[in-house]
């Protein structure tokens, strides 16, 4: 199919695309396109106004952070992220996570911020941000604000972004010492959406108690969510066997997947609950 007609404005800079946004009763910021255009082909989305964001060449950067952190630009393309030696040095589930986006070629325009601001439910990249408590920088009318990723994702396409304000960087926090993280999903081919993904990043004390765990799913929900029960159950607890199979059963407490033709409610449930308990265990091994 095609897409309905629509207006293009090629913006000139951040505040440009921000004015075109505002101007119009039905924009949309487009980036890689690699969602939106799907989209708008089967006539599920018809913005009346597309505004590129591709000129934007200074959202387009990886750079590191004095707290052993990095921050990225929204139009950095995600086959860049994947050969980072900075993404797999500071943020190593990012790096895990990456390869499993949709296929190279769709990789190769997609971008962060796209990703990010698009929030399907099934983005790997919502979940790295949700795993690595990462802060979102946003661009609008008033200046520039900062949301943490835990209230960025509000359901289904939808975020805390205002209809004229752009995603414009990520800041991924520095790991505390003694962190470790994995990532992993399952779905029926290479490429396709995941059934179910979880990553994590787990940091312990010295005395190898959990001092803090995030763990973050994908495709068993609206959006990409944290489970956040699974997560107070580990803190202050030993990561062993035992504490990583109660964290992996009490993720059902979070998540409520749906049922369709590839997958059950029941067979998504079953995923998560055993891909929670896979990265714990990773991870773990990795803080070692």
């Amino acid at each position: 199919m095609k897409p309905a007609p629509f207006e293009y404005h090629r913006a000139a800079d951040v505040d440009d695309a921000v004015a075109a946004l505002r101007q119009a009763d039905d924009g949309k910021a487009i980036a890689g396109g690699q969602s939106l255009i799907a989209l708008m082909n089967l006539r599920l989305a018809r913005p009346e106004l597309l505004v590129d964001l591709n000129p934007l060449h200074d959202l387009d950067y990886v750079e590191p952070r004095a707290d052993g952190g990095m921050a990225i630009g929204a139009m950095t393309r995600q086959r860049s992220l994947e050969w980072s030696a900075l993404v797999a040095e500071r943020c190593p589930v990012m790096a895990e996570a990456l390869p499993l986006v949709a296929h190279a070629a769709i990789r190769n325009r997609g971008t962060i911020g796209g990703s990010l601001a698009h929030a399907d439910s099934g983005s790997e990249l919502c979940s790295v941000a949700l795993a690595t408590d990462a802060l979102l920088r946003v661009h609008g009318p008033d200046g520039d604000r900062e949301i943490p990723a835990s209230e960025f994702f509000l359901g289904t396409f939808t975020t805390a972004l205002a209809e004229d304000e752009i995603l414009t960087e990520i800041i991924i926090p520095g790991a505390a010492p003694r962190t470790g993280s994995a990532y992993a999903e399952v779905s029926r081919r290479r490429g396709d959406f995941a059934l179910a993904g979880v990553g994590c990043v787990v940091s312990l004390n010295d005395d190898e108690t959990v001092r803090q765990a995030r763990i973050a799913c994908i495709s068993v929900g609206s959006s990409a969510l944290r489970a956040r029960h699974a997560e107070d159950s580990l803190t202050g607890s030993h990561l062993g066997e035992a504490a990583i199979r109660q964290a992996a059963s009490l993720v059902s407490e979070d998540i409520d997947p749906a049922g369709d033709l590839h997958a059950s409610a029941a067979f998504r449930q079953h995923l998560a609950k055993t891909l929670t308990g896979q990265v714990l265990r990773t991870a773990a091994g990795r803080v070692r």
